[in-house]
């Protein structure tokens, strides 16, 4: 008996080492979507890589000077983690010298889990932030 106590101690003790260990190495990765100006004229548009904490979305809106998101003009799934190369299909031609904003938004508060349902201002698969700000890259289609 004492030896199986002590082995789930072990046991016990290891897991909440691991555990401790994963939230250590997610704390130090940001949220973040990094993303370039690009050639749109095939009708997509990419990030070179997305850090997200959940399963969520890349998306595509159009975009000013003002940066202010506008209009929703394409969208890819993200997976919680480190995405590399996430690609969205536009729905709508992006002329060259248009700004876009490449935004992180989650997969939360809408009715179905994997269908991008968000319209803009709504909170359904709505935009992520952190530390207040939202996760975002503009860039300009070339």
């Amino acid at each position: 008996m004492k030896n199986t106590l002590t082995r789930t101690l072990k046991i016990a003790s290891l897991t909440a080492l691991l555990s401790a260990t994963s939230s250590l190495a997610w704390a130090g990765h940001h949220l973040s979507v990094k993303g370039t100006d690009q050639d749109v004229s095939g009708g997509t548009v990419s990030a070179k890589m997305i850090m997200a904490a959940d399963n969520g979305w890349m998306v595509v809106h159009r975009t000013d000077s003002n940066m202010k998101p506008g209009p929703v003009v394409g969208y890819s799934p993200v997976k919680k983690g480190n995405n590399s190369d996430v690609t969205a299909i536009l729905t709508e031609p992006v002329k060259s010298g248009e700004m876009l904003m490449l935004m992180l938004h989650g997969e939360a508060g809408g009715m179905k889990t994997g269908v991008f349902e968000y319209t803009l201002g709504a909170k359904e698969d709505g935009p992520v932030r952190e530390g207040g700000k939202l996760v975002m890259s503009v860039i300009t289609a070339k």
